[in-house]
């Protein structure tokens, strides 16, 4: 099989620079190893008609990166717009947050046309299409409609809210519909999968088996993938990360103190402000702790020119120093704030180096800082995780002190009994979640997906065989609600 990979944004693997986000953490090792092509943004755009998108490509390992630059035109009303602005808000159960103008729609799919287009190059006979994430939701309906009979599979990083939140996006319906253009549908937790398929069976009437949705063109399946990290490797990259000079100098610097660790981007799904207000209630609610610890958050600015992200960066800052000046002495800062990137070896180092990891999101479809956190850790004194069970890694990591996210008393007493907790039962509870991030590795992760693709295309294929056979009023029956087979461009899976 000759599989491409494709995201929003590519990532490289530069040793010198700050590695954001699990997708990209997950991706590079899987396409340098396998061969894979990863296809998507440069970040940058480009003025005017492209009759031909433009594409660099430059090796890894035994794949490739093939970076596009993006219609200037639509980029904003894509990205900012309707992909941030719209799906985003909504998948993560927060409908109050959706801005979008009447253009971003018509600019999200434009984009996700323009991707079908530059994906046409690397299509083969035996090609393998795998789509990644939220911006992508349609590319496989665009596909489609180009002729594209080959397998095309689609994950989704995020988590996939309730059919009532859903039903808050504007062209929710059409752009749904459009995803069943895809073979195969994954995602991070069984909840995800169940809301999906809710939607699907309450406002598309299409019926559903065992996780297989039938339409009238064949089937799309909807299957749970949780995605890992190579545990392994994480280790052995926080071992050797203890000497890095950053990770020296924060080490020297706690003078003994105890360190509680949390890293994310400056998101309001990631619950940064109740979890800078848990450790205050906490510092505040048992003074002997001040002076014993101290928290560093690591939150790295995304997507600032949103409104609602600039109100965070705000927010947040506000309330650090609130909580410094309230609290700090001369000689000890209880909250280290940082807004910048590391990369991932130092980051393996940083984690070793705390005590406690906090991963409070509101919600979140995995959260692979959380099996980062658990696999850095030193075997025989071990941190302790506080995760949020509102993160798709709680159903993984339950030996993790588990907490609810919005009960600020409630996480202030969690990490109160991480920093006290004996060795032995930190020792127990981290071997039994590393024991899990080995079996769910991202390798498997991978290996998972891509049987299940070829699976589920073949089903595919049978069922559209299957429907090609039957009278033309069986065919039409519960037809598409864009035009019946028009929908995917009149192409059928051969």
């Amino acid at each position: 099989m000759n599989l491409v990979v494709v995201s929003n944004r590519v990532a490289r693997a530069s040793a010198n620079e700050p590695m954001t986000g699990g997708l990209a953490a997950a991706l590079l090792p899987i396409v340098e190893k396998s061969g894979a092509i990863w296809v998507g943004s440069s970040g940058r755009v480009r003025d005017g008609v492209q009759r031909e998108p433009f594409a660099e490509i430059e090796p890894l390992g035994a794949g490739a990166l093939a970076m596009l630059d993006l219609p200037a035109a639509h980029y904003g009303g894509y990205y900012e717009g309707f992909a941030n602005s719209a799906l985003w808000p909504a998948l993560h159960s927060r409908a109050d947050l959706i801005r979008v103008s009447s253009d971003d729609y018509h600019s999200y799919r434009e984009v996700n046309g323009f991707m079908a287009r530059a994906l046409m190059r690397f299509r083969k006979p035996d090609t393998a299409f795998w789509i990644q994430d939220y911006h992508f939701l349609a590319l496989g309906a665009e596909l489609r409609a180009l002729g594209v009979t080959q397998p095309i599979g689609f994950f989704l990083h995020t988590p996939w809210a309730s059919p009532a939140t859903m039903g808050c996006v504007p062209h929710n319906r059409e752009l749904i519909e459009a995803m069943l253009a895809y073979d195969l549908i994954g995602f991070q937790t069984e909840e995800d999968r169940s809301n999906f398929l809710s939607y699907v069976k309450a406002e598309l009437a299409y019926g559903v088996t065992d996780g297989v949705i039938v339409t009238p063109h064949g089937t799309s399946r909807c299957e749970v993938f949780p995605i890992g990290i190579d545990a392994d490797l994480f280790a052995q990259q926080a071992q050797k990360a203890t000497a890095h000079p950053d990770v020296s100098r924060l080490r020297k610097s706690l003078h003994g103190e105890k360190l509680v660790i949390g890293v994310d981007r400056l998101d309001y799904s990631k619950g940064l402000i109740n979890r800078v207000n848990a450790f205050d209630r906490m510092l505040t609610s048992r003074p002997s702790l001040q002076r014993t610890v101290s928290l560093l958050q690591i939150a790295t600015p995304s997507r600032g020119t949103i409104e609602a992200y600039g109100n965070l960066q705000g927010e947040l800052a506000r309330l650090v120093s609130d909580v410094n000046g309230r609290l700090g002495e001369a000689d000890w800062t209880p909250i280290r704030y940082l807004n910048k990137g590391f990369r991932q070896g130092v980051l393996a180092g940083l984690y070793r180096t705390a005590q406690v990891g906090l991963v409070t999101p509101l919600q979140d479809g995995m959260n692979l800082v959380a099996k980062e956190y658990v696999a850095a850790q030193n075997p025989i004194d071990p941190g302790v995780l506080v995760l949020s069970k509102f993160a798709g890694a709680a159903n993984e990591l339950d030996t993790a002190l588990l907490v609810n996210p919005h009960d600020v008393e409630g996480m202030a007493r969690a990490i109160a009994t991480a920093l006290s907790m004996p060795l032995t039962e930190r020792r127990l509870r981290w071997e039994a979640m590393m024991a899990k991030l080995r079996r769910g590795s991202v390798q498997s992760w991978f290996a998972d997906f891509v049987a299940s693709l070829e699976d589920a295309h073949g089903a595919n294929r049978e069922a559209a065989r299957e429907i090609a056979s039957q009278p033309p009023a069986l065919k039409m029956a519960g037809g598409w609600s864009r035009g019946g087979p028009s929908a995917f461009g009149g192409a059928r899976l051969q």
